[in-house]
């Protein structure tokens, strides 16, 4: 059996060549196995984006979100798979969660 790992680098290596399909298939295989692999939602959620299947990709945004909720970078993320779903409230709310997180690290940078 291939690592974690090894799988995700095989999707990101077939996500490159635009074999698309593919890379899904590998990255649901990823998640099978380990189904709090952060990049692997992420992978998924870029991966069904470029399919165009928005619902999908907003998912494993959302699934990315719920597993590291403290990155701002994965609310940005999700803000922009939704706003390409045309799920404008949903983007609204991910980029503002994003932005209350960035002012907070500042606030808390600042002596």
């Amino acid at each position: 059996m291939s690592s974690a790992d090894e799988i995700f680098d095989a999707a990101i290596e077939l996500k490159e060549a635009d074999k698309l399909d593919e890379a899904v298939g590998k990255l649901e295989e990823l998640i099978g196995q380990e189904p709090g692999f952060v990049l692997a939602h992420a992978g998924l959620s870029v991966c069904y984006g470029a399919l165009e299947r928005h619902d999908e990709a907003v998912e494993h945004a959302q699934k990315v979100c719920e597993l590291d909720p403290e990155d701002p970078f994965s609310f940005m993320a999700k803000s922009i798979v939704c706003q390409k779903a045309g799920r404008m409230q949903e983007a609204e709310e991910a980029l503002a969660r994003a932005m209350e997180m960035q002012w907070a690290a500042a606030r808390k940078a600042q002596p």
